[in-house]
């Protein structure tokens, strides 16, 4: 303290000291423009680069899709309309109240309906989803309830009588709809469902029960608050006449009415309770039922792949109860699809939000220098460039998977339906754990201010936390995808053909199991690391060294452990070669799309991010490749700085490569994203 200085010029600062501390803030929000880079920076890189032109537009039409339209009619209305759009601070009720709004000035207002999409145009219908979920997730689950689940089911898993009695309702929201399958005690198993549905063949009606506590349906998005209609998956039980008295035909669906169409107000029978405050997608009505003698007319049986008729008896085109069960999930597969698709619109966001912030966030430099971007730096290069890449290869591999739900929804083709079944599984696992831990770690890249809830992180990362865990937990799906590769493998060796996915199995088996060539493991130059051919064959040399090893440890444990046993002990292997199948897949997609791009700059700044994806991937697993010498010491070494290259140069390009997501600025709606001028707002928001 200045001599001169009082303790009352202390507790009252003077406008000078105020206008310094406004200053000195200001150096923090508003850096000088970061494309001006000083020659003392250029010699503390570690690569040189010249900077490659992009051109955006003709990117972001690449990127956009067929469906950019009625994307960019969802952004409009809700940007015109400030009364719809979610606060930083809301209460659950709140909240809850506004996504039911939301969805209906979405529907009613904004006139868009998408239900017929679910099944005429998928493509189109995720796309739509996409799009609102990026205006509040809350929203995009909500949506999601209504049309893919409890909707879809009365489409996929009904007959013609039920979709002409309750399309028009579901379309317009007066059926509001829920989709009851999660039970308290039982979630990824669902052939292990307990709730009972008892045909009375005096009333022709069913009879739903939840036998005991572990049998409340639970988690059931609308049921707390909203939902009119469920769809009940309960096992499905029959009056004999033999000593058993009863016959257990499996897990079916029923369609039963939860509350009143004009009060309101739970129906005889039907016990409903909030299942409160979540860490995240509070906008959703979560709730718990339970069902004690709710009759339903026999035709509320949703009776696509089993019937019962008048007298009791008991029909279907399908010989088994396991049959009929993989038909039932397999129609339900859209929701994986769904997922996986809104999962990577969320990592566009988070990492638009952190790469420009570190575009714009200047700290320390040189002696005597202007300080320079965070994003000169190599570790944040390291935390954000790869995450850019990958994002760009799950975009391009979330639309094969759309692309292919597509055609098996027209098809109806049964190998191609079990090729979805897996890859949606594999994807929809992989690409929503990706995202979870990347929505962490764009937070940390933005220091203190991805603290701020108004920077949207903490929002992002509550809310898409569960994506890991509904529509099936992420573990339980990988082993789904290794399952099925054991499946594969073991056909192949039995004559069988491999599915379309699968198919460069056939190859591996021979080629990539044979000893590594000694000459190409020792190739370092930067043509051969950039080759996709080579990429690629280590992606899958990889997977079919996997393959070939959990199955021979499997056969090996099965004889004194049994199946259950076995599999269990190679769990965390099996979960591997999941994870490096879905990798395989991801690159091949990348590397299509790369070459598919009719744009030379376009193509080149895909190329570009394409191989740091491919090499970033391969140095993260360099132990597995270094210990059966695929790999030898020095290309391991070129490897790992080509990657670093690589994210240099990604970094020279990063913000073009953003603004190709083209997401306005309502969606991204952080402050720390938006150029220099809307920094103001944001010191508002603190009272300045």
């Amino acid at each position: 303290m200045e001599p001169s200085q009082t303790i009352e010029d202390e507790s009252q600062p003077s406008i000078a000291s105020v206008t310094r501390r406004i200053q000195r803030l200001s150096l923090h929000l508003i850096p000088l423009p970061f494309l001006q880079r000083s020659p003392q920076l250029d010699m503390l890189t570690c690569a040189k680069a010249n900077k490659q032109e992009v051109d955006v537009a003709s990117l972001s039409s690449y990127m956009r899709g067929r469906h950019r339209e009625i994307q960019e009619k969802i952004f409009d209305f809700f940007n015109s309309r400030p009364d719809l759009q979610t606060p930083t601070e809301i209460s659950m009720k709140e909240h809850r109240e506004l996504c039911l709004r939301q969805l209906f000035g979405l529907v009613r207002e904004a006139k868009i309906k998408p239900f017929r999409y679910v099944v005429e145009d998928p493509a189109k219908y995720f796309a739509i989803s996409e799009a609102v979920g990026s205006i509040d997730i809350s929203l995009g689950i909500k949506f999601g309830v209504q049309y893919s689940l409890w909707g879809g089911s009365v489409l996929n898993l009904g007959t013609k009588k039920h979709r002409d009695k309750y399309f028009d309702g579901i379309d317009n929201l007066d059926y509001l709809g829920c989709f009851a399958m999660t039970e308290l005690h039982h979630g990824s198993n669902v052939q292990g469902l307990q709730t009972v549905a008892t045909f009375d063949p005096i009333t022709d009606e069913f009879i739903i029960d939840t036998p005991n506590d572990g049998a409340i349906k639970w988690w059931i998005g609308n049921a707390a608050v909203h939902g009119k209609f469920a769809t009940v998956f309960a096992r499905l039980v029959l009056p004999t006449h033999d000593s058993k008295g009863v016959s257990d035909m499996g897990v079916h669906a029923f369609i039963v009415p939860i509350r009143d169409l004009k009060t309101h107000q739970p129906l005889p029978g039907i016990e409903i309770n909030d299942c409160g405050h979540k860490i995240g997608l509070n906008g959703v009505d979560n709730g718990a039922l339970r069902f004690r003698s709710v009759r339903i007319p026999r035709d509320n049986l949703l009776n696509r792949f089993g019937d019962v008729t008048r007298d009791g008896k008991y029909t279907s085109s399908l010989p088994t109860i396991n049959k009929r069960f993989a038909a039932t999930l397999g129609e339900l597969v859209g929701g994986r699809v769904g997922l996986a698709h809104s999962s990577v619109g969320i990592l566009k966001i988070a990492v638009t939000i952190a790469v420009r912030y570190s575009l714009l966030r200047q700290q320390f430099g040189p002696p005597k220098q202007p300080e320079v971007s965070i994003l000169d730096y190599q570790s944040q290069q390291h935390k954000l460039m790869p995450m850019l890449a990958s994002t760009y290869a799950f975009y391009f591999a979330s639309q094969y998977l759309v692309e292919k739900y597509s055609e098996m929804k027209k098809t109806h083709d049964e190998q191609l339906v079990g090729d979805v079944h897996a890859l949606s599984a594999g994807l929809k696992s992989y690409v929503t754990s990706f995202t979870a831990k990347s929505l962490s770690t764009c937070r940390e890249a933005c220091g203190g201010h991805g603290y701020a809830a108004v920077n949207r992180f903490g929002t992002l990362r509550n809310d898409h936390d569960i994506f890991q865990t509904f529509e099936g937990d992420n573990t339980v799906l990988l082993q789904q995808v290794a399952a099925d590769l054991l499946k594969q493998y073991k056909d192949k060796f039995q004559g069988g053909a491999l599915s379309v996915t699968w198919n460069y199995l056939r190859e591996s088996m021979s080629t990539y199991l044979s000893q590594p060539n000694p000459v190409t493991a020792r190739w370092e130059s930067e043509d051969h690391l950039r080759d996709p051919k080579f990429q690629l064959d280590a992606f899958r040399y990889r997977t079919s060294r996997l393959l070939q090893s959990v199955a021979a440890r499997l056969q090996k444990h099965t004889k004194t452990l049994g199946s259950f046993g076995a599999w269990n002990r190679c769990l965390n292997h099996l979960l591997t070669l999941a994870e490096s199948h879905i990798e395989s897949v991801i690159l091949a997609k990348f590397i299509e799309a790369v070459q598919n791009c009719p744009d030379a700059s376009s193509q080149a700044a895909l190329k570009l991010l394409c191989d740091l994806y491919a090499l970033d991937r391969i140095w993260k697993d360099i132990g597995t490749y270094r210990n059966v010498d695929y790999v030898a010491p020095n290309k391991a070494k070129a490897i790992n700085k080509l990657t670093q290259y690589l994210s240099f140069q990604v970094r020279n390009i990063a913000g073009e490569v953003i603004d190709a997501f083209d997401l306005p600025p309502y969606i991204l709606r952080a402050p720390i994203a938006m150029q220099s001028e809307a920094y103001s707002q944001y010191t508002q928001l603190v009272g300045f």
